[in-house]
């Protein structure tokens, strides 16, 4: 396979790159400076740009148990719609991914994907927060993610534990901190807006206990901790600090934070129920600062699919969740002013390959390339997922991934 990308603006590190040219010769992507002969395929890549293939560090997925949802097949088909070419599955699928079978049952199955799923194995016993699973059984078949997932791990006494685990090999644990006693049947941020809505709030002070709980057990325990889907100002407050005195904690952010806030939910849009929920400006504001300064190390997609009866009811009724993958461009277009193109693809490869202990490749071997001007309608016919519960839906976007390279595959997104 020997293809060349003509005029392509690649971004690395802090640069977006004039366009040029380059070659992948079904191992790696390099810089190319001859004629078109000898190529199976020539793609234009005028006003296009590319990057290292992109990472997600939190992704659902229905299968097993929930196939209607999602399946493996048709996650992977929708990462590469949404321009990754890795992704970080959470365990809370039916059973729970919490055994070798099930890590064995995901690997074979996604062997021959384009796109490379890593398991983030759960690390209490159906995520009951109580019984630990088989870590060190389970990460002798390759994991080195763990946690809950969508649970927070709340029992101190369970977290301590497993951050003395994890270090047998360097493991990290993926926590979504909150109290879920303090954000008990809460169904949006607390504040102004909830009350005026008459809804039962989950207030900042939910996230801000936990993360600053799981801290002073890492002081105590030593390990890694990465904090997933962080939404309040004081929340990266107190991972800024940890930070500066020599922790071992990484955090990332759903890329919906980002977008919405809390007066968003003015109508009861059930799309928008999401968890953490969406803060106030001021928490907003302070995500993106983390992001500028290197407080927050990820943006994620929190991809959450739910079927159709699971959101289209009362707000108060509906499940938690959206799907957010192929959304997940036009989100960044609508970010790039903030924060530009060289911060945004950091934060979604070397900042997510760093949590995962992925090895640094002198060479790159994955690329993703998109038009962040491309305009498109994200509907049944172009949604590659078995969900719809995105309030993008029915709706028209700006930015479209164009071609994807990864595991000696390519991709062509054109449709």
């Amino acid at each position: 396979m020997a293809v060349l990308l003509k005029s392509l603006k690649l971004i690395q590190k802090d640069t977006v790159g004039n366009p040029s040219n380059y070659s992948y010769d079904g191992k790696k992507i390099s810089p190319y400076d001859g004629d078109e002969s000898g190529f199976s395929e020539v793609v234009d890549c005028s006003g296009w740009f590319g990057s290292a293939g992109w990472i997600d560090l939190r992704c659902g997925v229905g299968e097993p148990g929930h196939e209607y949802q999602e399946t493996l097949e048709s996650l992977d088909q929708t990462l590469q719609y949404a321009g990754f070419t890795q992704a970080v599955l959470l365990p809370n699928t039916s059973p729970v991914i919490q055994s070798k079978n099930e890590v064995s049952f995901i690997k074979d199955k996604a062997r021959n994907f384009l796109t490379n799923l890593h398991v983030h194995a759960a690390v209490t016993k159906d995520t009951l927060g109580e019984d630990l699973t088989e870590i060190l059984d389970i990460h002798h078949h390759g994991v080195t993610v763990f946690g809950d997932g969508n649970v927070p791990l709340s029992n101190s006494d369970r977290m301590m534990k497993v951050l003395q685990y994890l270090q047998k090999f360097d493991g990290v644990l993926f926590d979504q901190s909150y109290d879920p006693l303090l954000a008990i049947f809460g169904q949006m941020h607390e504040g102004y807006t909830s009350t005026s809505l008459g809804m039962k709030g989950i207030p900042s002070l939910a996230e801000e206990v936990a993360i600053q709980k799981n801290i002073e057990i890492l002081k105590y325990t030593g390990g890694n901790i990465h904090f997933q889907t962080v939404s309040t100002r004081s929340g990266v407050s107190a991972i800024r600090k940890a930070k500066a005195e020599g922790l071992n904690v990484t955090a990332d952010v759903s890329l919906y934070q980002l977008l919405f806030v809390d007066e968003d939910l003015g109508n009861y849009d059930s799309t928008l129920k999401v968890m953490p929920p969406f803060r106030e400006e001021i928490d907003q504001e302070a995500l993106l600062e983390g992001l500028k300064d290197g407080t927050i190390d990820a943006i994620v997609s929190n991809h959450q699919p739910r079927d159709y009866d699971a959101k289209h009811m009362e707000f108060d009724l509906a499940e938690f969740g959206m799907s957010g993958l192929q959304s997940f461009l036009p989100g960044m277009v609508s970010l790039e002013a903030k924060l530009g193109w060289p911060l945004l693809i950091e934060k979604i490869t070397s900042g997510p390959a760093r949590i995962i202990r992925a090895q640094e490749e002198k060479e790159m071997t994955s690329l993703t390339v998109f038009d962040p001007s491309e305009e498109w309608i994200f509907n049944k016919q172009s949604n590659k997922s078995l969900s719809a519960n995105s309030p993008f839906f029915n709706k028209q976007l700006k930015g479209k991934v164009k071609l994807v390279i990864n595991k000696d595959k390519i991709a062509r997104l054109d449709d």
